[in-house]
């Protein structure tokens, strides 16, 4: 039987324990914190056993100020583990600010204001030859959409015009990451079809739902949090042709018209 373990099990890693789960895998979960059905972090014997056990391992954990908190804990073993497969979900923000042009998996990395993601991404890289690093750009899905952000009053419409995001529905990350089981190591982007700004997609929802529009904003009046806001620093275009040639991969969702539609039929 295929064992995957997933250490980090946040929003990406517990669809895909899910997915995996109803398709007869063996999952182990590792969370900061055991809740009946996972291992916690710091149960050291758990987790290096499992990483043993386990045919594929995969890293959802982001780093934690300046380092990678699995890297350092249990980076050795995963680097010596008899694993079939290994994955790391890393982020687009590995690119930095490309204002507004298309990067891909060859274009520069390191100029933007994630150097600890960016360190972590190559340590990754470097800990396995069958390592696979999924670069992923703005995550949302089922209770983490523009339709919840609008439910709930947190919608923003800001005024930047050319201000382009990248996006994925957790299904189509969750499908890519299964398409890799069979394609060859290295780095993926795994991002939808159509880059666009992220206004558009509060007035889809708010069209879905028949709200109004939230007025529009500066970046001042808009009164952002610090980490919020500095999403917007930062302006691009993902391409996903590579994990499309080497993967066989496509998004279910090409756009966030469709993965927008999905989320609504899915429920709140």
């Amino acid at each position: 039987m295929p064992h995957m373990l997933i250490i980090g099990m946040g929003y990406t890693g517990s669809r895909l324990a899910t997915r995996l789960g109803s398709e007869g895998w063996q999952v182990t979960g590792v969370r900061r914190a055991a809740d009946g059905e996972t291992i916690a972090f710091d149960d050291e014997k758990a987790v290096r056993e499992a990483v043993k056990q386990a045919t594929h391992i995969l890293s959802s954990a982001p780093p934690e100020g300046d380092f990678d908190p699995v890297l350092v804990r249990y980076g050795a073993a995963i680097a010596a583990a008899p694993a079939l497969w290994s994955g790391y979900l890393s982020s687009t923000g590995v690119y930095g600010d490309a204002a507004g042009a298309w990067v891909d998996e060859n274009s520069p990395v390191g100029s933007g204001r994630r150097g600890s993601r960016v360190q972590a991404d190559a340590d990754w890289g470097a800990l396995r030859p069958d390592m696979r690093r999924f670069r992923l750009p703005g995550i949302y899905g089922p209770g983490r959409s523009a339709l919840d952000r609008v439910r709930d009053g947190r919608a923003h419409r800001i005024d930047l015009p050319g201000q382009i995001f990248s996006r994925a529905h957790v299904d189509d990350i969750v499908q890519g990451i299964i398409a890799s089981f069979n394609g060859p190591p290295g780095v993926y982007n795994l991002a939808d079809d159509l880059p666009c700004a992220q206004n558009r997609l509060i007035e889809a929802a708010c069209a879905m739902l028949g709200e109004p529009l939230p007025p529009l904003l500066t970046l001042e009046e808009a009164q952002l949090s610090p980490m919020a806001r500095s999403f917007y620093a930062e302006n691009r275009r993902v391409a996903n042709g590579r994990a499309k040639r080497l993967l066989g991969w496509a998004p279910r969702y090409p756009t966030y018209r469709e993965g927008l539609a999905a989320c609504f039929d899915e429920g709140p």
